[in-house]
C-alpha cells in the first residue's frame, strides 16, 4: 500500500489544502498507526477519528485546538517544533486568511466520508468559554466573568506554572541564565523605580494579581498600596501572602473594578498586564479614569502586550479568545500610546520587552511540563492542555515578532521634570 493510500496519507492530502499549504510540514500518524510525511519532520498524532470530525465542522485553528484540548490530537515531544512548522506558512501564519475555500472543505468531507468518520458536530471541550452568555461587552459584569474564566482556575495550578514569585506577566532577564525568580524580581523593581516610589507614597496597582508587585512596593520602597483585581481566588491568596509577609498595614487587596475606585488621588498607578482586558473602544475611558485618580505630577506605568503593526484586527473566533482570554483585545503600540496620551498625560519613556516575554513563557512551559501530573490534579487535563498550547504558541509569537510587550511610562503635569533613564535603569541600580 502506498503512503497516500493509508489513513495517514489520505488525511495528509486532505489537510494540506485546509491549512493552505501544498504539503504538510509535519509528519502525521493516524489512529491506525499509519504514518505519512517527511521522516525528519515533527510528529503530530491523530489519536481519534473525532479530531477529523471536529475539523470538518471547524476547519481552522479552533478545530485544531478543540482536538488538542480534548486529547484527540497530540504531538511527540514539545509543542514548539510542530507549532513553528505549521505557523511558518499557510493559513496559520501571521496575517493569513483563516478560512479555507468551499472546495477545500468539501475535499476534507469526502476524505472523512471515505474513512467513515463523518457525523454530527462534537460538543466543544468544557474548557471553551461561551462569550454570548455574559451580556454587554465590557460591562462590569461581563468583564468579571471573563476574568474569572481565566484566573479563577485554582491558585495551586498557577503556583506550579508561575513559581514562587506568583507573577503572571513578562519578566526582565539580565541574560538567559538569570532564572525566572530573579527575572521577575528585576521586573518588579524596575516598575517601582520607574514610578519613583518613595516611603509614604500611595500606589494603586490595577490588576494586582496575587499581590507580588504590591508587596514589593511596600516592602522595598515603603509605599502604601491598594491592589485591585476582579478575581476572587487571586484576592484570597494575595491577602494571605500579604499577611504572612507582615504587610497588612501597608497593602490592601480589593476585589474591585478599576471603574469603581473612588478614594484617589494616588501618587502613582501601575497597570501591568491588565490593559489587554479593557478593549479598544474602552481605552479612552480607561485612561481618563486612571488620570482622574492620579495626583498632579504623578506617574502611570502601563505594561501591555501589543499586536505587531501588520496585525491589528482582533477576532473573537480564535483559540485564544475562546479558551484563554475571552473578550481580551490587543492593539498596536502606536494605538496604545495614542490612547494613553488622549488626555493630559505625557509619555516620558517607552521600553519594549518582547524578547523577555518569550523567555518568560518558555520558563512557564517548563514549569508546567515538569509538574504535569500535579498541574492536571490541580485543575483538569483539558485546562492544562489549554495552558500548554497557549503559552507555547505565545512564546513563538513573541520570538518572531508577531506580538510585542511594552512598558509605557507617563507623567501628569504638575510635578518635577522626569529623570533621565539611568535613574531607573537596571545597570544603574
Amino acid at each position: 500500500m502506498t503512503e497516500n493510500q493509508t489513513v495517514a496519507g489520505q488525511l495528509a492530502d486532505a489537510l494540506a489544502p485546509i491549512l493552505g499549504v501544498d504539503r504538510l510540514p509535519v509528519r502525521l500518524q493516524a489512529w491506525d498507526d499509519s504514518v505519512a510525511g517527511p521522516d525528519d519532520a515533527p510528529l503530530v498524532i491523530i489519536r481519534s477519528p473525532q479530531a477529523i470530525r471536529r475539523l470538518v465542522w471547524a476547519p481552522d485553528e479552533v478545530g485544531l485546538a478543540r482536538a488538542y484540548v480534548a486529547g484527540e490530537l497530540d504531538v511527540d515531544g514539545d509543542l514548539y517544533a510542530p507549532f513553528a512548522a505549521l505557523s511558518s506558512t499557510g493559513r496559520l501564519a501571521p496575517g493569513e486568511s483563516p478560512s479555507p475555500s468551499v472546495a477545500e472543505r468539501l475535499a476534507l468531507v469526502r476524505t472523512g466520508l471515505a474513512l467513515g468518520v463523518i457525523g454530527r458536530e462534537p460538543p466543544p471541550p468544557p474548557e471553551e468559554v461561551r462569550l454570548r452568555r455574559y451580556g454587554r461587552l465590557h460591562s462590569k459584569r461581563r468583564d468579571a466573568a471573563a476574568i474569572a474564566h481565566h484566573y479563577d482556575i485554582g491558585n495551586d495550578f498557577y503556583r506550579l506554572v508561575l513559581g514562587p514569585s506568583m507573577v503572571y506577566s513578562c519578566a526582565v532577564w539580565e541574560d538567559e541564565t538569570a532564572g525566572l525568580e530573579a527575572a521577575q524580581e528585576a521586573k518588579l523593581d524596575l516598575v517601582c523605580r520607574k514610578l519613583a516610589l518613595r516611603p509614604g507614597m500611595r500606589l494603586l496597582d490595577v490588576g494586582c494579581g496575587w499581590g507580588s508587585l504590591a508587596m514589593h512596593a511596600a516592602r522595598e520602597y515603603g509605599a502604601d498600596v491598594v491592589g485591585i483585581t476582579l478575581s476572587n481566588e487571586q484576592a484570597v491568596l494575595a491577602r494571605k501572602r500579604v499577611a504572612e509577609a507582615g504587610l497588612t498595614g501597608s497593602v490592601e487587596i480589593r476585589v474591585q473594578d478599576y471603574r469603581a475606585v473612588d478614594d484617589g488621588p494616588f501618587d502613582a498607578i501601575s497597570s501591568v498586564g491588565m490593559a489587554e482586558h479593557v478593549g479598544r473602544a474602552k481605552l479612552p475611558a480607561y485612561v481618563a479614569t486612571l488620570d482622574a485618580l492620579l495626583k498632579p505630577g504623578g506617574r502611570l506605568l502601563n505594561h501591555a502586550i501589543s499586536w505587531a503593526e501588520e496585525a491589528t484586527t482582533w477576532r473573537n473566533d480564535t483559540f485564544i479568545a475562546r479558551y484563554v482570554f475571552p473578550d481580551g483585545e490587543l492593539v498596536t503600540l502606536g494605538d496604545m500610546i495614542n490612547a494613553l496620551t488622549s488626555g493630559e498625560l505625557e509619555v516620558i519613556d517607552v521600553e519594549p520587552l518582547r524578547q523577555h516575554y518569550a523567555l518568560t513563557l518558555r520558563a512557564w512551559v517548563r514549569n508546567l511540563e515538569e509538574n504535569w501530573d500535579e498541574a492536571v490534579t490541580a485543575t483538569s487535563l483539558g485546562r492544562a492542555r489549554v495552558w500548554r498550547l497557549y503559552m507555547s504558541a505565545s512564546a513563538l509569537a513573541f520570538e518572531v515578532g508577531k506580538l510585542g510587550v511594552n512598558q509605557v511610562l507617563l507623567q501628569k503635569p504638575g510635578g518635577t521634570p522626569p529623570p533621565l533613564r539611568r535613574d531607573w535603569d537596571r545597570a544603574g541600580k
